[in-house]
């Protein structure tokens, strides 16, 4: 009985991030194409999914729930397997909405990967950020770290 005890204390403490994951899923299996990059459209949704994320003390229960799972073995590993479904049903809804038809394809999972690496991104940098966070210096960050993947993609040593 003590882990179903803890398995619900980790849902709930992530419930904010998985409420803006299972968001960013209802609009990705709605959205239409908008004949951009893969990139630009996962971007476009995670941004609308955000928005759609309460203003006042979500983006702080982020950054608890984000502390909280880097001191918690068992919630951070419960964080990569959400993560895990997560990226996995997205893939199954860009092939079925997008006709995405190989599934050998690498380009969609890394387009996903690159997507949920500038959100993580973010989230670091809104962590050093002094005093309470709040939806909108995340989608700041967001917008930031997603400018900069491109230069990511092509950085050459010296």
């Amino acid at each position: 009985m003590p882990s179903l005890v803890a398995e619900e204390g980790t849902e709930v403490a992530m419930a904010p991030t998985q409420d803006l994951w299972a968001a960013f899923l209802d609009d990705l299996q709605t959205r239409r194409p908008n004949g951009g990059t893969l990139l630009a459209q996962l971007q476009d949704t995670l941004l609308t999914a955000l928005g759609r994320m309460p203003d006042e003390g979500w983006a702080d229960r982020v950054l608890i729930t984000r502390r909280l799972a880097a001191r918690t073995p068992s919630m951070n590993a419960h964080g990569l397997q959400f993560c895990d479904r997560t990226t996995r049903t997205a893939i199954t809804i860009l092939q079925e909405r997008f006709g995405l038809a190989d599934p050998h394809d690498m380009r969609p999972r890394l387009a996903l990967d690159m997507m949920v690496a500038a959100f993580h991104c973010a989230l670091e940098e809104l962590t050093f950020q002094p005093g309470p966070a709040n939806r909108d210096d995340l989608t700041a960050r967001l917008r930031d770290a997603f400018a900069a993947i491109p230069g990511s993609v092509t950085m050459t040593l010296p």
